[in-house]
């Protein structure tokens, strides 16, 4: 799945790209990346994640919306890594639409969370993507979404 002969970033380099933090920084790394075109996104999901705490206590399980918000932002961080960086300065991505997202099997912690991410389609400051979610090597999730680069209101 993940092929060292392509680029990949860590946390610290996500940070840069995204104006996420943590607790709702939800990907620690992004690999396999082919710019304008796809990267997997990772999640070390641990009991302590801040999400976990009441769904459902004693019996964690990952909501389907975070895992949606985790597909977002690889998809964001592949975007921003892909287009030149002073374009990137002072902009955001958000998430306009999400599609036919499919939840398989609950995402239990502790494990890894892999977020097979690909661009459909770029029409302007619109990128449409799909994926799909794993955790070894099982498919847990999948949708499709639309996300769009607007200007930072600093």
């Amino acid at each position: 799945m993940i092929d060292s002969n392509l680029p990949s970033i860590n946390k610290n380099e996500i940070e840069n790209l995204l104006p996420h933090r943590d607790p709702m920084l939800l990907i620690d790394n992004l690999y396999n990346i082919k710019p304008m075109k796809s990267a997997i996104g990772h999640l070390k999901l641990t009991n302590d994640k801040f999400f976990l705490q009441g769904h459902f206590p004693g019996q964690p399980v990952m909501p389907g919306v975070m895992i949606v918000e985790a597909f977002g932002q690889a998809a964001a961080a592949l975007a921003a890594y892909s287009i030149d960086k002073k374009e990137v300065e002072n902009k955001l991505v958000y998430l306009m639409s999400v599609q036919n997202a499919r939840f398989r099997n609950p995402v239990i912690p502790p494990c890894d969370l892999y977020l097979e991410c690909s661009v459909d389609k770029i029409k302007g400051k619109i990128w449409r993507y799909k994926g799909t979610a794993f955790c070894d090597g099982k498919k847990m999730a999948d949708a499709e979404w639309m996300a769009t680069i607007v200007d930072r209101n600093d």
